[in-house]
């Protein structure tokens, strides 16, 4: 992107601006200032020539238009005593974030080429960008952009916002009018008026001058349990997504923590936008901070549908866009933005994982019970000790083959053992033990012995 060429479509002059704003021909050093381009927050952006390397740039100056203003030809002064601490607290903000953002190399960030402090106040010397803002681009159009170019614009900007957030960083000045688009170029994020370093556990005093539609409930009043970072900056950049989706902007956060009658984007079919952005959009613009996004990652992962995206309840009152739930034939009701959009809706992937967890689990179960029985009948039919052994000593009890056994002789014979270890049909008893146990008084006679062949 040409960093010379005038960016002739983020002016934000207002009329109050001639009253604190440097003439043209001014000089700043080896910068001869040719008019202004626009008044933020916390300063005001002029056009400027680099009388050194001959190019274009911007500079922006730190004026906090309600603390302090121009007093002589170009110094900077309190408007009162009370002030002091804040214009420096805010002053060494400005200076802070000037040193941060030259050392980011990122086509969606500003770059900064030079930054001092002079005049009670400071600098910092930009590029200055060619292309419109993301506000006046939707004010000249009648529909939103289509949901591809809407989903490269929100990954470049989240690129952008991860390389702030990784250096403890938040922009907190997102919005339409902050946003600067030229062709195939990658979008900028201007104005970083609203940006400072997060420290831990410390309240600053400074607070910007908020755009009530784009600031989060948290930079109205920040406290331990609602402390700004990178979901601040997910509210406004979601609520930038959703002026150029629907060409309004979403209702003031201050009147969503009362009751948030918010219409919701999912489901709507708005433009034709990817329901999956319109949810993630939702998402980011959740009023609650500990309900949005935590960081870049877990919205890019949303957004490749690795992700569920929370979804919050719908508010009680209709509006004119919100979708309606029908009845189906079978007298079921079918799923919210089905009438709108036209087309079916696709489980979502967190729907696809419990159907398939659910499916999973009972496969598992059957298996464990096929088992569990298989076990059980395994146990049953095995042979019970001392009843399966093939040794299993039988005794005959029919009374025609009983045998008498005076005292003193040796009982059966060997051979009469052998023959007894044979099945002997119905009247065979399996429960004697392999040597059967002799009647009470009886003496077992010694085995005679096998007489030998001649």
């Amino acid at each position: 992107m040409p960093p010379s060429t005038l960016h002739d479509a983020a002016s934000k002059a207002g009329a109050g601006a001639d009253a604190n704003a440097l003439p043209a021909g001014h000089r700043l050093h080896e910068f001869e200032l040719r008019g202004v381009i626009g008044v933020g927050g916390f300063g005001i952006v002029y056009r400027a020539f680099d009388l050194t390397l001959e190019r274009d740039v911007a500079i922006k100056e730190y004026m906090p238009s309600a603390l302090a203003g121009r007093s002589g030809k170009q110094q900077v002064s309190l408007l009162s005593a009370a002030h002091s601490e804040t214009f420096a607290l805010g002053l060494g903000s400005f200076v802070n974030e000037a040193k941060l953002l030259a050392r980011f190399d990122h086509p969606s960030l500003v770059k900064v080429h030079r930054f001092w402090e002079d005049n009670g106040t400071a600098y910092m010397v930009m590029p200055l960008y060619p292309g419109t803002t993301l506000r006046r681009l939707r004010e000249q159009r009648d529909a939103c952009p289509d949901g591809a170019w809407l989903m490269r614009l929100l990954e470049q900007l989240l690129g952008a916002l991860e390389v702030l957030h990784r250096e403890g960083v938040t922009h907190r000045d997102i919005a339409p009018d902050n946003v600067l688009v030229s062709g195939d170029a990658p979008p900028v994020l201007l104005d970083f008026g609203a940006a400072r370093r997060v420290i831990s556990d410390r309240h600053q005093a400074l607070t910007a001058i908020l755009k009530p539609s784009y600031a989060p409930i948290e930079q109205y009043a920040e406290s331990s349990g609602m402390r700004q970072g990178p979901w601040t900056d997910f509210y406004a950049l979601g609520a930038t997504l959703h002026y150029m989706i629907t060409g309004k902007a979403p209702m003031p956060a201050t009147a969503r923590a009362v009751s948030d009658e918010q219409p919701r984007l999912a489901g709507s079919g708005q433009g034709g936008v990817p329901d999956l952005l319109l949810q993630v959009c939702d998402w980011m613009l959740a009023p609650k901070p500990q309900d949005r996004p935590r960081n870049v990652a877990e919205l890019r992962a949303a957004l490749a549908g690795e992700l569920w995206v929370p979804q919050r309840e719908r508010p009680a009152s209709a509006n004119s866009w919100q979708t309606t739930v029908v009845q189906m034939d079978e007298g079921e009701p079918a799923a919210q933005g089905f009438a709108a959009s036209g087309l079916p809706l696709l489980p979502r992937p967190h729907e696809r994982r419990r159907a398939r967890g659910r499916m999973l689990w009972a496969v598992a179960t059957v298996m464990v019970m096929v088992a569990a029985i298989g076990a059980w009948w395994a146990t049953t039919r095995a042979p019970q000790p001392g009843l399966a052994a093939p040794a299993l000593a039988t005794i005959d009890t029919r009374a025609d083959d009983a045998r008498s056994v005076a005292p003193g002789d040796g009982g059966a014979s060997s051979g009469d053992q052998a023959q007894a270890g044979k099945p002997q049909g119905a009247d065979v008893q399996r429960a004697a033990p392999a040597v059967a146990k002799p009647a009470r008084g009886v003496v077992p006679a010694k085995a005679k012995p096998k007489p030998r062949r001649s």
